[in-house]
C-alpha cells in the first residue's frame, strides 16, 4: 500500500494512522490581527512571525481582545462571549461563578505544581518556524503552554479583565477602515472613573463592534471559537466515512473506513456505542489517549492479536487548570444525554473548592471538581462502579465525613 503526498512522493506502508489534529475555527480569516492559538506550532509562529519582535509589541499593549488570559499581568483585556457565564463548554452557572470571583482578585504569587511529561521537539530552530505557513499544524498546547513566556506588560496592575456576555464579534475594522467609518470606541470600562468619559480617543491597531452594538479599540484579537477536525488534506481521492462533526469515522479499534487506515485525536469521531459515563471531545489528553490506544490497536492487527477496549474509554475524566485552581471533569459532568432525568448536588466554599455530583437514579453518573478536593479517586471508583448512593442523600457532599475513608 502506498501514499502520495503532495509533492509527488510516494510511501509504502503496511498501516497508517492520521493524527493531524484540528483546525482554529478563527471569525476573520487573513487579518493580520486576529490571532488563533491552537497548538505548539501556532503559538510559535504568532509569537515568531506575525510579531518579530513580540515582546516589545506585547509590553507596549494596553488592550487585549483575549477570550481566557487570567495568566497575562500589566494589560487590559476585553472578553466577549456568546454565552451568559464563562467556560460554558465546562461548567454550569454556579462553577463560572465561583470562578469569575477570581478574575477581581489579586494573582496569587504560588502556582500549581504540576508533574505532567513535556514534548519537545529536538533541535527545532526558531528561524525555520519563521517560514511556516498559516497552515502549519502542531501537538495541542495542553494548559502548560505559555510556561516561560513573558506574558507582562508596562502597566503595573496585577490583570484587569472586563466581560461582555451574551454576545459575539459582529464587524473587525483595521485603523483606516475605521477612520472612514466615522464610529467611535469606548474606553476600557471602570469601576471607579468618570462615568462622562464615553470616547476612547486613542488610536489603535484594530477596532472590533460587537453585536451588542458596543466597539473597542485593541492592539490585536486572540480568536477562540473551537475547532473542526483537519481532515481536508486526506478527503481528496479518498472515500473516507464522516462523522456529522466532519472527523474521519473511527471504530472501537480506531479504525477508519479504508482498509488499514487508521485515525486518532481530534481529526477522528467516535463511531463506537460509548460507555454510559463517556463522551469524545476534542481535548489534549483525550488525543493522548486514542493515540495510544491506536498504536496498540495497530500492532495487533499486524500480529494478528485481539485487543480490548482501553481502559481510558470507559470514563470520560480531564485535569486542566482554571484560574490556578486545579480542575477536575468526570463522566457526565454536566449531566450530557442525560436530559432532566437527573439531579445535582453541590458543594461550595467561597475561593476554595466547588463539588458538583450529578446523580440519576441514586448512582454517581459525572462530577466537577475545583479546588484541592482530594475527591477525584473516590468520585471516579463511585462512578465506574456505579455504586447506589440513595441512602446517604445530601450526606455523600458533607465536609464533615471522610468519603475516600468510607468507600475505600
Amino acid at each position: 500500500q502506498c501514499i502520495v503526498t503532495g509533492d509527488g512522493s510516494q510511501h509504502v506502508y503496511k498501516k497508517l494512522c492520521l493524527c493531524a489534529g484540528a483546525k482554529p475555527k478563527l471569525i476573520c480569516e487573513g487579518n493580520p490581527y486576529v490571532l488563533g492559538i491552537r497548538d505548539t506550532d501556532s503559538a510559535q509562529i504568532i509569537i515568531i512571525c506575525k510579531y518579530r519582535d513580540f515582546y516589545s509589541n506585547f509590553q507596549n499593549c494596553s488592550n487585549f481582545n483575549i477570550p481566557f488570559r487570567y495568566e497575562i499581568e500589566g494589560c487590559e483585556v476585553i472578553w466577549a462571549i456568546k454565552d451568559k457565564a464563562i467556560g460554558n463548554t465546562f461548567f454550569d452557572a454556579g462553577a463560572a461563578e465561583f470562578l469569575t470571583s477570581k478574575l477581581t482578585a489579586e494573582k496569587p504569587e504560588a502556582r500549581i505544581a504540576h508533574k505532567r511529561t513535556r514534548y519537545t521537539t529536538e533541535g527545532r530552530k526558531k528561524e525555520t518556524q519563521t517560514t511556516a505557513g498559516a497552515g502549519n499544524m502542531g501537538s495541542a498546547l495542553g494548559p502548560d503552554w505559555h510556561e516561560g513566556l513573558n506574558l507582562k506588560g508596562t502597566k503595573e496592575f496585577s490583570h484587569k479583565i472586563h466581560i461582555e456576555t451574551m454576545c459575539e464579534v459582529k464587524k473587525i475594522f483595521l485603523q483606516e477602515e475605521f477612520r472612514i467609518s466615522k464610529k467611535k470606541s469606548l474606553p476600557f470600562p471602570r469601576d471607579h472613573s468618570d462615568q462622562s468619559v464615553t470616547t476612547d480617543n486613542e488610536v489603535w491597531p484594530v477596532y472590533v463592534e460587537l453585536t451588542n452594538e458596543k466597539i473597542y479599540g485593541c492592539d490585536f484579537i486572540v480568536s477562540a471559537t473551537g475547532v473542526t477536525p483537519n481532515t481536508e488534506p486526506f478527503l481528496c481521492g479518498n472515500n473516507f466515512a464522516l462523522g456529522e462533526d466532519g472527523g474521519l469515522k473511527v471504530d472501537a479499534y480506531m479504525h477508519t473506513s479504508l482498509s488499514d487506515v487508521y485515525a486518532a485525536g481530534d481529526i477522528c469521531t467516535a463511531s463506537w456505542r460509548p460507555s454510559p459515563v463517556w463522551h469524545q471531545m476534542r481535548l489534549w489528553t483525550q488525543a493522548r489517549q486514542m493515540g495510544w490506544y491506536a498504536a496498540k490497536c495497530m500492532a495487533a492487527a499486524s500480529l494478528g492479536e485481539s485487543i480490548d477496549m482501553d481502559f481510558s474509554f470507559e470514563l470520560f475524566a480531564h485535569v486542566t487548570k482554571f484560574f490556578n485552581y486545579k480542575v477536575v471533569l468526570l463522566g457526565k459532568y454536566n449531566a450530557q444525554g442525560l436530559g432532566s432525568d437527573h439531579e445535582l448536588m453541590l458543594r461550595c466554599t467561597k475561593g476554595h473548592e466547588y463539588v458538583k455530583v450529578v446523580m440519576q437514579h441514586g448512582r454517581m453518573m459525572g462530577a466537577v471538581l475545583i479546588g484541592e478536593t482530594d475527591l477525584e479517586e473516590t468520585f471516579e471508583n463511585l462512578i465506574l462502579n456505579q455504586t447506589d448512593l440513595s441512602s446517604y442523600g445530601e450526606d455523600l457532599l458533607d465536609p464533615n465525613i471522610d468519603l475516600e475513608d468510607y468507600f475505600d
